[in-house]
């Protein structure tokens, strides 16, 4: 019986798994410790706080659902590729760059950059694509 590696592709869904909750950290950031009526964070209602939230809060903290809404498609093309046997340093490859592509989407989407946010995305999109038939023969 050979050992199982934990490769850079299965790293890069952790990754991606952690990027939802950096997005929250980015929108509750310098609010630690403030008194409430200086905008402190309500760890009592955090949800209702953050729609509250305007500007970069607000957008971060839309990075955050789309992290969410785009992990299940990620996790399954890793794995179905690993199914199909894709070639792992193509795989790795193109987690990497996945993951790339999805930390510039959450940097443009903070800075208020819709149009390269939206290009950005449909880039992680195609990658993402890319990994689910990278073990199709």
């Amino acid at each position: 019986m050979s050992a199982m590696t934990f490769s850079l592709d299965y790293w890069c869904v952790l990754v991606a798994a952690l990027l939802p909750v950096v997005c929250a950290g980015i929108a509750k950031s310098n609010l630690f410790g403030k008194p409430g009526d200086q905008g402190n964070y309500d760890n009592a209602n955090p949800r209702a706080w953050l729609l509250a939230q305007s500007d970069w809060r607000a957008r971060a903290n839309a990075a955050q659902a789309n992290s969410f809404e785009a992990l299940p498609f990620f996790i399954a093309a890793v794995l179905i590729a690993h199914q199909l046997g894709a070639d792992q340093a193509r795989l790795d490859a193109l987690a990497v760059a996945y993951i790339g592509l999805r930390v510039a989407y959450v940097a443009a989407y903070v800075a208020n950059l819709a149009t390269l946010r939206s290009l950005v995305w449909v880039g992680a999109l195609g990658v993402n694509m890319a990994i689910l038939f990278a073990g199709y023969r």
